[in-house]
């Protein structure tokens, strides 16, 4: 009796193992069912009563980083974002998800700024998130073709499965349906420096001032603008009647090339765009630790030497020294100790501080930056960086192909 009792009672544990094994997170439950805010409060309930459970804190994390880009969606959106009307008619299964809104609100150039402090403001929740998931071990599967997001604010999520449902063939959407990934810790890494990419622009985009540009072409962006300039919404702003030259039309697009030159509204956002594009590259060297040390080979987002990923491509342990160069060089550059080579003059005379375009900015004009003169400030002599040198592009250009180092960096963060 009692080896049956014993046997009974083993037989109950091991089923409740493989059943808590084997059941989905809980992040992925709200994913899949497009209920990202839920899902949230759901996350930060279960860390409040198991603060260790860094699965939780990795899909808290994933789902803050998809609501932000919801957010953003919704309020472009009711600020009436010409997603038809600027482009003409849509293509069939495009028009069903990109809806105008057909009473949006009147948007000011305060109204676009609060747009991108919220959305960054969102990202930094993300990644403080991300980067205090410390448990090597943690993983998150996730069916990434099932999530659903509501990018463009009109309340009805989405999903790639669908997506694909509506553009792609039956094949392509049953491998949506399928297609699972096992994040791991490594991945936190990579979301978090991908959400330190995302913050470092919107810190250059508050820091300058770019109320003029609104004023003169934000109408061929909204549907409704508070613009001193209102005659501008009285012609046709849909840019496929360039073809036709139409003059207004033609004059606003030149006004909005013109006016790409910017003073600085807040200069010292450009220090902490710095330190986010400094925060992703730590990541970026992170995640290759994490990776690295792995020994399983399941489902990987990005396999080390001795995995297969579900994307099929094969990464070898000289893609991986060599990308990891190129993260040394790139915070050397950061860090002011290598410089940009400048390309006018005597050629390795000179070369720009990347790190006190940051840190001493001043107007911003890409057409100046073109010809020179706006990095004459930042001109120094010193150390140039590897990256000017044809040995280290000949080492990408054998590692990963000419034509495939900047999509491999893409992937690789």
């Amino acid at each position: 009796m009692r080896y049956k009792i014993l046997l009974v009672v083993i037989s109950g544990i091991f089923l409740q193992a493989m059943q808590h094994a084997s059941a989905a997170p809980l992040a992925e439950e709200y994913l899949t069912q497009g209920k990202l805010t839920a899902g949230a409060e759901a996350l930060r309930a279960e860390l409040k009563k198991s603060p260790e459970n860094d699965e939780a804190r990795f899909g808290l994390g994933v789902i803050q980083f998809f609501q932000s880009f919801e957010r953003l969606g919704s309020s472009l959106y009711d600020n009436g974002l010409r997603v038809r009307g600027a482009f003409g008619n849509l293509p069939g299964p495009l028009s069903n998800i990109l809806t105008q809104n057909p009473d949006p609100e009147t948007v000011s150039y305060a109204d676009v700024r609060q747009m991108i402090q919220t959305w960054v403001n969102d990202l930094n929740e993300a990644e403080k998130t991300l980067s205090a998931v410390k448990d090597s071990d943690v993983k998150l599967p996730l069916h990434v073709g099932l999530i659903k997001v509501d990018l463009f604010g009109t309340g009805n999520p989405v999903s790639a499965e669908f997506l694909l449902g509506q553009m792609g063939s039956p094949a392509q959407q049953q491998a949506a349906e399928k297609f699972l990934i096992r994040f791991d810790r490594g991945d936190a890494d990579w979301l978090a420096g991908y959400c330190n990419f995302l913050c470092a622009w919107g810190e250059v985009l508050l820091a300058v001032d770019g109320q003029e540009m609104f004023n003169c072409t934000a109408h061929l962006f909204f549907e409704k603008v508070e613009t001193p300039y209102p005659f501008l919404m009285e012609g046709s702003r849909n840019l496929n009647d360039l073809r036709r030259f139409d003059r207004p039309l033609f004059s606003d697009v030149l006004a909005f090339i013109h006016l790409w030159r910017f003073e600085l509204k807040e200069p010292d956002r450009m220090k902490v765009a710095l330190s986010h594009l400094e925060d992703m590259q730590q990541h970026a060297k992170s995640m290759w630790k994490f990776y690295l040390a792995e020994t399983d080979n399941e489902n990987e987002w990005i396999p080390n030497p001795q995995q297969t990923g579900v994307l099929e491509i094969e990464v070898t342990q000289e893609m991986v020294d060599t990308w990891l160069a190129v993260l040394d060089e790139t915070g050397l550059v950061l860090q002011g100790k290598k410089l940009i080579p400048f390309w006018r003059g005597t050629p390795g005379t000179q070369g720009v501080n990347l790190r006190r375009v940051f840190t001493e900015p001043r107007e911003i004009d890409p057409f100046l930056w073109f010809q020179g003169t706006a990095a004459a400030p930042y001109l120094e002599k010193g150390t140039i960086t590897d990256f000017a040198t044809p040995e280290m592009w000949g080492r990408i250009n054998n590692t990963f192909g000419r034509r495939n180092f900047f999509t491999m960096a893409f992937w690789f963060n």
